[in-house]
């Protein structure tokens, strides 16, 4: 079982604020699930959850329309935060001092039978990572992959070309019919956007 929430506010970096609507994914059954991206209301994320059991409240990375509902939403439904510890500073910006627990590079996280991998994959933030999962064909993406192309890199600790790496190595090796459930947007599927990846070096 996928289930979609859309929440809007605002995300901010380097010294720019812009306005934008999020999703935020719920992974696993009817009775137990796994929360991707908590961004902007937690109460209307706990409102979709209803009374299923949440077992970890993952963030693919720690820019802050993705994580700014985790601690609230975290204390709500009485579950763990997993972040890659590689956005340690990008964290410390939104919830200073607050705890979560590292995720790791092949980690296999599980809610509802479904079990989904972690990929870091990392570019748009350094600790960024993708969620396959195999079982449901999908992999969630965040802001490494969208519809059309990958996320932008706009710190000095983020480059082009680490994003591409790793969108190449870690996502267009999956297989060509596994649907693509981005961060912000519409899904899309790794055959559609593999064909394009030349023109991104290109850009």
């Amino acid at each position: 079982m996928i289930d979609r929430v859309v929440t809007s506010g605002t995300f901010s970096l380097d010294g720019g604020t812009w306005d934008v609507d999020n999703n935020v994914w719920l992974v696993g059954s009817a009775e137990e699930v796994v929360v991707i991206d908590a961004a902007h209301d937690a109460g209307a994320i706990a409102e979709r959850i209803g009374g299923r059991s949440v077992t970890a409240i993952v963030c693919t990375h720690a820019h802050n329309d993705h994580v700014n509902a985790a601690v609230e939403l975290a204390a709500r439904v009485d579950a763990p935060i997993l972040l890659h510890p590689a956005d340690q500073v990008l964290w410390e910006m939104v919830h200073p001092g607050a705890p979560y627990t590292p995720l790791h590079d092949g980690q296999v996280l599980t809610a509802g039978g479904v079990e989904l991998t972690v990929l870091h994959t990392p570019g748009h933030a350094p600790g960024a990572v993708c969620l396959h999962a195999p079982d449901v064909g999908a992999v969630f993406t965040g802001d490494t992959l969208f519809q059309g192309g990958p996320g932008a890199t706009g710190r000095s600790f983020s480059s082009f070309e680490t994003i591409i790496d790793s969108i190449r190595d870690r996502l267009l090796t999956l297989p060509e019919r596994t649907v693509v459930h981005t961060g912000h947007g519409d899904s899309t599927t790794i055959g559609a956007e593999a064909p394009h990846l030349e023109e991104w070096l290109k850009r």
